[in-house]
């Protein structure tokens, strides 16, 4: 348990006790304590914490918040919360001071955890399953793609911080009409490189890539394939296809920092039979109709606006059918939590596929979608929606040549997955404190700056056993030592939340206290005792952005 944590845990222990004392004797009525928070307030002159107890109470006790407040106030016993004053303000809130002394515990944990400050066990080691991107193997990986790949990645780190058993998974779409359509836009654009005059299907996929993959099967093969069945001729041209932009999407995505556990290709579903068994087990369970040569899933039953075809007339399961096959594959593997990222475009997937499980006798709790907005690329002002290589859509390859991975991560994290993103291009390329990842990073190289000069002038950085914590109470110093204490909260909330943007937020706060502290107060000055503590405070400020910027996949330089 984290220090603040524990804190908390103390004094709503104590306004527990409180109550119960007030109603022991006649000053408080109710039979139950309603669940309350001990919050930080957004302004500092609230105090440390604040609760809403007295408020929530006022409806069993019968009597006004405020006079509630008065009653906890008086039997709060303060003994091991390190509670200095209590206030009654507004309705009924109850603030809370804390005296300085906590914030000695902080440097020490921070010391003794290193790497590993701001984990916990919250997860208890259930087994979870992130999977992200997913990108159908037909093209290149898009802004979409690249927001869900920082996101995706970001949430199976902080899970894995908070003490869960994560397996990142990509899901390969290597099945149904996509694929037999990038076996025809393949197909034609093959034949045309040999002058034979054929329409480009409606259907078909017109990116650049897909005239560079056809280039690179004739470097290979040549001709070989021109006469042959068709149908035989797309089978060749789809099968070095999909191998060369699986590779490419790998191989993106791996520079983007994301390496996953496995990746899951659909047509297993299909191969190994276990549609069929889906759509029978469904079936079984009452859930599956005939109807014009079709096989419908009874989804009014389970709560959806309309019954759901798994089955098409054509004897083809629909791509509804192999997802909820997958997910079912996912909970045999032992997956106890699985979480999908899903662009906008995919919300109303996500009632169907919690119907699926339904019917499949699990719990749909099992399963938690993370969908994303739309991305916006701006510069200068104006929005970029096509590139200049290719003339379609800005690629994920393109986006990091352009501004480097680390800006590329941090930025599509530091909204919400459910806002929209406005990516500044400009903005990511500049080296001011305007941009949010340099203004971080340059923390961290502030930081590596001052122990290198400490080191070079024969200062060793020692431990807190050594040093005296009682020293460090200029203000600058007491708010940089909560920041930090706050770090373990910060990511079991943001993990259990699926909420990475807290990070960036949290990282963004940390360091600009950072460089407030190194404005206000000196770190290698005349004073050994306090210069000794100080490096002991700028130490276990580098590690926090250190351990920081490693879940969000971002580095940490020595050097700006």
């Amino acid at each position: 348990m984290s220090i603040v944590s524990n804190l908390q845990k103390n004094i709503c222990s104590a306004l527990k006790k409180a109550a119960l004392t007030g109603r022991e004797k006649g000053e408080l009525v109710f039979e139950e304590l309603p669940d309350f928070v001990l919050e930080v307030p957004r302004e500092k002159s609230h105090g440390d914490f604040a609760t809403n107890l007295a408020m929530l109470l006022t409806k069993k006790a019968k009597m006004p918040p405020r006079q509630i407040a008065e009653v906890l106030v008086k039997h709060f016993s303060r003994q091991n919360t390190w509670v200095e004053e209590l206030e009654i303000a507004g309705p009924g809130f109850i603030n809370f001071r804390l005296d300085t002394g906590w914030l000695d515990r902080v440097l020490p944990q921070v010391e003794l955890l290193g790497e590993k400050y701001g984990h916990s066990r919250v997860g208890a080691g259930q087994k979870v399953q992130v999977e992200f991107v997913s990108a159908n193997p037909t093209g290149l990986l898009h802004m979409g793609n690249a927001r869900g790949a920082a996101l995706g990645d970001t949430i199976a780190n902080l899970l894995a911080a908070a003490g869960f058993e994560v397996e990142r998974e990509y899901y390969i779409n290597d099945a149904g009409n996509q694929i037999e359509n990038f076996g025809k836009s393949l197909e034609a654009r093959y034949l045309q490189a040999f002058g034979q005059d054929v329409p480009f299907p409606d259907e078909g996929y017109h990116g650049e890539d897909i005239l560079a993959t056809v280039n690179r099967i004739i470097e290979q093969d040549g001709d070989k394939y021109l006469g042959i069945d068709s149908g035989l001729r797309r089978e060749f041209l789809i099968k070095f296809g999909l191998e060369e932009k699986l590779s490419h999407i790998r191989a993106v995505l791996e520079r983007f920092g994301v390496r996953y556990d496995r990746w899951f290709s659909e047509q297993s579903l299909h191969d190994s039979g276990m549609i069929e068994a889906v759509l029978k087990e469904l079936d079984q369970n009452g859930y599956v109709y005939e109807e014009e040569g079709a096989l419908w899933l009874k989804g009014t039953d389970l709560g959806l606006e309309k019954d759901e075809v798994l089955v098409k007339n054509n004897g083809l399961p629909t791509y509804y059918a192999a997802d909820i096959a997958y997910h079912l594959d996912k909970l045999k593997r032992g997956f106890t939590w699985m979480i999908n990222l899903w662009g906008a475009d995919h919300f109303s997937h996500v009632a169907r596929m919690e119907a699926g499980l339904q019917a499949l006798g699990h719990d749909p709790k099992q399963l938690t979608v993370v969908v994303m907005q739309l991305v916006r690329l701006f510069s200068q002002g104006e929005i970029i929606r096509m590139s200049k290589r290719t003339g379609q859509y800005i690629t994920l390859s393109e986006l990091m040549d352009e501004v480097g991975t680390d800006a590329a991560r941090y930025f599509f994290v530091m909204r919400s997955a459910d806002s929209h993103l406005d990516f500044d291009l400009d903005l990511a390329k500049e080296e001011s404190s305007e941009n949010p990842v340099y203004y971080v990073q340059y923390a961290h190289a502030r930081i590596s700056s001052i122990l290198r000069q400490a080191a070079e002038e024969g200062i060793q950085l020692k431990s807190i056993s050594q040093c005296n914590p009682l020293l460090l109470r200029d203000s600058s110093e007491l708010e940089l030592l909560r920041k930090l204490a706050d770090f373990p909260e910060v990511v079991r909330e943001a993990a259990l939340a699926l909420e990475p943007h807290r990070l960036t937020r949290f990282a963004g706060e940390l360091a600009g206290l950072f460089h407030a502290f190194y404005t206000n107060c000196r770190v290698l000055n005349s004073d050994p005792e306090l210069r000794d503590v100080r490096l002991v405070l700028v130490n276990a400020t580098k590690t926090t952005l250190q351990n920081l910027l490693k879940l969000i996949g971002v580095k940490a330089p020595e050097r700006m």
